[in-house]
This record gives C-alpha cells, sequence and structure tokens, in this order.
C-alpha cells in the first residue's frame, strides 16, 4: 500500500539532502521509494485515469507541499532543491523536547497549515475527477457551468456528438451568449488538432466554446484556443476546474472555523 502524501515529505527531504542538496525528478523517486521498503511493485504500477502512476504524483504533491511550506525550492524546471528551512527541519525531526502552548504558538504557523490542507483537498478533487466516466464527465461538466452562470444548459448522447457535447447561454449583463462546450477526460495532454476540430464544428453557430479536460492543453492548443476573427475557444484543465468547483462550491462545501487568540492581558490594561 501507497504511504499517505504527508508521510513522504520527510523521506523526500531526506532523498534530496542524500542526492546532494538538489537533483531532477528522476533521480529522486527511486531514492524516496527505497525508503519504503513495504511498497511492492504492484503498488508502484498503479496509474491514474489520465495515464500518470500514481506513485510518482504522490511523490509530485508531496514536494508541492513542501515548496508551498518553503521547506523546498525550485529555481528552474526540473529541478528540486532543498531549502536552508528544509535543512534545518531534518535536523530537528524527532526531537525529543518538552514545548510550551506559546512555543507551539510560534512554531505554528495557520496560514502554512492551509496551504497544506488545500494542496491535499485539490489533489483529492483531481483524483476524483480522473475517476469520473465520460458520460459522469458530461454531466459533471454540465453542471458546474451551469453554477458559473450558464443556463439553457443542454448535454448530448456520448459519442454521438459531431464534436460537441454541450450547449447553453452565458449570461452577460443583459445579454446572453451562445456557448459550445466540449468535455474530454484524455490521457495526457489535449493536443491543438482537438481545438481545430472542436473550433470547426462550432464556427458560425455559436459565440464561443469551451473546452473541458481533467488533464492539460498542449502549448500549440494553447496557442490555438484564441484566433483572430475567429470563434474563442476557453481551455479549462483539471486544475482550472478544481478552481472553480472551490470558488463555486460546486461539490465543495466550506467550513468556516473559529481561531482564538489569548486576550487575559487586555483584562487588566496598564494595571500593574
Amino acid at each position: 500500500m501507497l504511504p499517505p502524501q504527508s508521510n513522504v515529505e520527510i523521506p523526500l527531504l531526506e532523498a534530496l539532502l542524500e542526492l546532494g542538496g538538489q537533483a531532477s525528478p528522476k533521480q529522486v523517486y527511486p531514492v524516496v521509494t527505497a525508503k519504503f521498503p513495504d511498497i511492492t511493485e504492484e503498488d508502484l504500477a498503479i496509474r491514474l485515469k489520465h495515464g500518470e502512476k500514481k506513485w510518482n504524483n504522490r511523490v509530485q504533491w508531496a514536494r508541492q507541499a513542501l515548496v508551498t511550506n518553503g521547506d523546498m525550492a525550485s529555481p528552474q524546471r526540473g529541478v528540486w532543491v532543498i531549502t536552508d528551512q528544509g535543512r534545518g527541519r531534518l535536523a530537528g525531526n524527532g526531537a525529543d523536547e518538552a514545548v510550551t502552548v506559546q512555543q507551539v504558538s510560534r512554531a505554528v504557523n495557520l496560514v502554512d497549515i492551509h496551504d497544506k490542507y488545500e494542496v491535499q483537498i485539490r489533489s483529492n478533487l483531481l483524483d476524483k475527477l480522473h475517476s469520473l466516466t465520460p458520460a459522469q464527465f458530461e454531466k459533471f461538466s454540465k453542471g458546474l457551468l451551469e453554477a458559473y452562470g450558464f443556463v439553457k444548459m443542454s448535454v448530448t448522447q456520448v459519442n454521438n456528438d459531431g464534436g460537441i457535447d454541450g450547449d447553453g447561454l452565458l449570461k452577460i449583463g443583459l445579454a446572453r451568449m451562445a456557448v459550445a462546450v466540449q468535455c474530454k477526460r484524455w490521457a495526457g495532454n489535449v493536443p491543438r488538432s482537438e481545438i481545430d476540430k472542436f473550433r470547426g464544428a462550432i464556427q458560425g453557430t455559436f459565440e464561443q466554446g469551451v473546452f473541458l479536460t481533467t488533464s492539460d492543453f498542449t502549448s500549440g492548443a494553447k496557442e490555438a484556443s484564441i484566433k483572430k476573427g475567429a470563434v474563442p475557444i476557453i481551455l479549462l484543465n483539471g486544475e482550472s476546474i478544481v478552481d472553480l468547483m472551490i470558488e463555486k462550491e460546486f461539490g465543495v462545501r466550506a467550513r468556516p472555523l473559529q481561531i482564538y487568540e489569548d486576550q487575559v492581558e487586555q483584562i487588566f490594561g496598564d494595571d500593574d
């Protein structure tokens, strides 16, 4: 069984330290994996719906949490670096000393905790998107766009859409824009050819297109999405979809938390 993301963070920092402080992801994966002798070959072979190895994905999310916390950095693409803060975290890991409430209050940054939690919840939401069937993803996309503000949304039959999975009207002030929708659960990045095919299917009938995918788009697809004189295509990849889910609370519930601060001293004011 693969370990949870939180259990990967310290071994990941240790692996970077053993590799000289910085390394490429390909160098890091085997070193981190060796720190978990209970992981089997079957565990390592598990892949997510979009094709990526689940273990590599878990290490990447652990790395993102460490970057957010300041324990790692990425000075350039394809290079993972342990920071001085990360080295300090390793040096203090497992230290057995009593701490007071005041020390804990100084050490714990609630913003950092929130950031770590958000990284994890986003990862969980993305995993659930990858697990949807094509029919479920079309239904999900319809609901998401309605939450965004689309009206009169309709979804076509799966595998019988001629390049269009649905359409609706987007309210812009007092006006309404006719928009076509394409939904793709894609293994890998969506290429430009799919954007061109979608635009060809809606040109002359719709004023805008929205292309949703659980994965991402190639650079060519992104460049082709907005072309002068052509119907604009709005691209929503997995991360953008999760952003909308959180913003519109679609499939997500925001729960306010009470944070208490020690204000006892203010009771006495300036009294000696």
